[in-house]
């Protein structure tokens, strides 16, 4: 192994290289010199590998942005998604009672329950895994317009 190490330190020092007026140097520095230069190529490779895999994934969740907001547009309303860029929050109305909307903000964030024109509660119900902010419009409204019963005793409740 170390004869190795000292045919690779020969093909990569050139003695043509060195200071002839220095003093001469062992066999150790030059071993010490290809351990630099070993380790230095296995940073760039790691480096390229951690890029890639970076690269990758956010390529991966662009797409994924794209697709839910494609989903998004399917199940809003023209009017409810004209509201949502506007204003940043849809408002959906309740299926059981026409006095009550839920205001589902376009970023995560609480859900406000709306009676009578004013903010009653809110309600916090999160995914478990992490999905794009459209997907979370999406699934508070469809949660909410087939099964609102089911939703709010899923939901943690805020009373103000």
């Amino acid at each position: 192994m170390e004869t190795l190490a000292y045919i690779l330190v020969g093909i990569l020092v050139s003695p043509g290289l060195a200071d002839r007026h220095a003093p001469p140097r062992g066999r150790r520095m030059n071993v010490e010199t290809l351990a630099y230069i070993l380790v230095g190529i296995l940073v760039t490779i790691a480096l390229v590998l951690l890029g890639g895999f970076i690269v990758d994934r956010f390529l991966k969740w662009s797409g994924a942005r794209r697709r839910a907001d494609e989903l998004l547009r399917t199940v809003l309303t023209r009017e409810q998604y004209r509201q949502l860029i506007k204003r940043g929050y849809v408002d959906i109305p309740s299926p059981r009672d026409p006095q009550r909307i839920y205001r589902v903000p376009q970023a995560p964030g609480l859900v406000g329950v709306i009676e009578k024109g004013r903010r009653k509660a809110s309600l916090c119900l999160q995914p478990l895994e992490r999905v794009p902010d459209a997907d979370i419009v999406v699934i508070h409204t469809l949660m909410i317009e087939a099964d609102e019963e089911t939703y709010l005793q899923k939901a943690n409740t805020l009373r103000r």
